[in-house]
């Protein structure tokens, strides 16, 4: 059965839907038409021309890629400089660009999960939890009729916290209203001041979610004109951010630490910290640029920290409390296109997803 871009991008935004992702960043569809047929998946870090020419060659229409190729806006395209070459070309070939970047990063089972596995990490917990995801909807009905309208909220997602689903709050009490010639109440009696038995019923809603939980609750709900308050929460979820922290089984000593790393990730250089001496047990991962998150590795009190791009500066912040391992940007993200290539192949068995055979690093190590 023939597959559109717009199902391989539901597909996608099941696992990691474009609201986990950073303000800053520009995650989706990037280039394309999601009506078109799709006749063939290339995976890869980055939309380079040279992944589109490997694209066209291999009949893959949709390219998806971690890195978004455009990144900040585009008031040109004339080819001046790979970023609109690659665009061009792309528009020119009819391939399509799809970026997951910081919303595959924030996803519990996304990048960090990877380099935590790759590391035989255990125990492992988001390092960041994002915050403003989330909001609280209450909304008041007839006691007779609270059950149904709160299953309908439940059943579209509403209530979902931490490992918990189906979670609500209850209470009863008095409402009160009066409808006008306009109106045609259900409960009550046109010009007259109605009092009645009420639920209010209070639910967490999603915010990507936030639309189809509405739906839910007005189709279910008795109320001509439906009563109801929508709370944003500063709240954290425990199950999306940024970086994750897990321990080793047995303690490693640091110089065994380093050389695991430089195994496991290949890299042509380990730029680290002054040794703390102690051993590794709790690390904290974060792929890609992570000096943002010292401070958070610090306080979850991992032993190590692994990220890239850390600049001068930014190693003086170990202070002696924590080792900081910069494997590179690449070398750090590399296992990121193995995961979604696997994941679409899980979901589409019976299609061509197949993984770049490009390596895309643009750092050479002398």
């Amino acid at each position: 059965m023939s597959k559109t871009i717009q199902d391989v991008i539901t597909i996608l935004e099941k696992w990691a839907p474009t609201y986990y992702a950073e303000d800053f960043d520009n995650v989706g569809l990037l280039v394309g038409n999601k009506k078109d047929a799709v006749t063939g998946i290339l995976v890869t870090l980055d939309a380079l021309e040279e992944t589109i020419d490997e694209a066209i060659e291999k009949n893959c229409n949709l390219i998806v890629t971690f890195h978004p190729i455009i990144f900040s806006g585009l008031k040109k395209l004339t080819g001046s400089n790979y970023v609109e070459r690659s665009v061009i070309k792309a528009i020119k070939k009819g391939i399509a660009i799809y970026s997951l970047h910081t919303a595959l990063d924030n996803s519990s089972t996304g990048v960090n999960a990877a380099i935590c596995r790759k590391l035989g990490l255990n125990d492992t917990q988001i390092l960041i939890p994002k915050r403003n995801v989330l909001k609280k909807l209450i909304t008041f009905t007839p006691t007779a009729e609270a059950e149904k309208v709160k299953q309908a909220m439940l059943d579209a997602g509403a209530g979902h916290i931490g490992n918990y689903d189906r979670c609500s709050f209850s209470s009863q009490g008095i409402g009160s209203y009066r409808a006008n010639k306009n109106a045609n109440p259900n409960y009550g009696v046109i010009g007259k001041e109605h009092l009645e038995k009420e639920v209010k019923i209070e639910v967490i809603v999603p915010i990507h979610i936030e639309e189809i939980i509405l739906q839910a609750m007005k189709k279910s709900h008795p109320y001509e004109e439906i009563a109801y308050n929508l709370i944003p929460l500063s709240n954290s979820r425990n199950d999306i951010g940024m970086g994750m922290t897990g321990s080793f089984t047995y303690p490693l000593n640091q110089d065994d630490f380093l050389k695991l790393l430089k195994v496991k990730f290949g890299s042509g250089v380990i730029r680290f910290s002054e040794t703390t001496k102690k051993p590794i047990t709790k690390v904290a991962v974060l792929g890609g640029s992570g000096s943002f998150a010292i401070a958070a590795a610090k306080a979850s009190g991992a032993d190590a920290f692994v990220t890239s791009d850390l600049k001068y500066h930014d190693f003086f912040q170990a202070e002696n409390q924590i080792l900081l391992a910069d494997i590179g940007h690449f070398e750090s993200e590399q296992f990121t296109k193995n995961l979604i290539a696997d994941y679409l192949t899980e979901k589409l068995p019976n299609f061509a997803v197949l993984l770049t055979a490009i390596n895309t690093n643009p750092v050479r190590y002398y």
